[in-house]
């Protein structure tokens, strides 16, 4: 039986835990084969040892997101294997601190930009030219609600997520003519490590999994998806226009 992501390749950010290990796991069992990103080795090989239980497959990909260099050789050697790149992922994100913002200093303040925005920017331009050579190219990137609420003594995250949005609704709108579809996608409150240590009062049992949301962002990917320019909100399970209130 084919598998609907049968010789697709992928790359997923942020794949050694939460939502990026997850949608890495359900990519490669939907037949893509996936190059996982995160800095974490060890998280990366039990994600590779879940994709083979599954008969799938994964090159591991040990990269700090904010070696940029890096990214641009990720994208080289996506090229020379490959030729093409099917589906990416932009998940990889950091919380930032939670404070005021005039207690904030400035390195931290970098550090949140440079993995939630710099980063994005380094994949949008690295693997547009190998995405342009996929027939059906698909791109969602894992944005947050604090971009438009702009809670307290979260701003850095805010700032950095609002800041997402802007740059992919921009690469939207240059790809709409292409075979690039380019869209958001937006968790809410999901049982992360993240979440638990921004919100460490609350019960993880009371929220969804990132299993549970993967099985929404893999029908994203595939060729039949014709949506771009979009963002799926899915707490309210709704696909929303770039200028509606997630």
């Amino acid at each position: 039986m084919t598998k609907p992501l049968a010789s697709r390749i992928a790359v997923v950010t942020g794949a050694s835990r939460g939502i990026g290990y997850a949608t890495a796991r359900a990519l490669a069992k939907a037949g893509a084969h996936v190059f996982a990103v995160a800095r974490t080795q060890a998280g990366l090989e039990e994600l590779d040892d879940e994709i083979r239980s599954d008969g799938g497959s994964a090159t591991l990909v040990p990269l700090n997101l904010t070696d940029f260099d890096g990214i641009a050789r990720l994208g080289a050697a996506l090229n020379e294997r490959h030729g093409k790149l099917d589906i990416l992922i932009g998940n990889a994100g950091v919380a930032g601190p939670s404070s005021p913002l005039g207690h904030i200093d400035l390195k931290a303040w970098n550090d949140v930009m440079a993995v939630n925005v710099t980063a994005n920017f380094q994949l949008i331009r690295c693997m547009e030219p190998l995405l342009k050579q996929s027939g059906a190219a698909r791109a969602v990137f894992i944005t947050s609600a604090a971009a438009s609420k702009a809670p307290g003594y979260l701003g850095p995250y805010a700032a950095s997520k609002a800041s997402l949005e802007t740059l992919v609704r921009t690469w939207a709108s240059e790809t709409a003519s292409t075979p690039i579809r380019v869209n958001l996608f937006n968790p809410g409150p999901i049982r992360t490590r993240m979440r638990a240590t921004v919100f460490p009062g609350e019960d993880p049992q009371t929220l969804d999994t990132p299993e549970q949301v993967a099985e929404f962002i893999v029908p994203m990917c595939a060729s039949d998806w014709n949506e771009t320019g979009r963002l799926y909100d899915y707490p309210s399970r709704r696909l929303l226009g770039f200028n509606a209130p997630s």
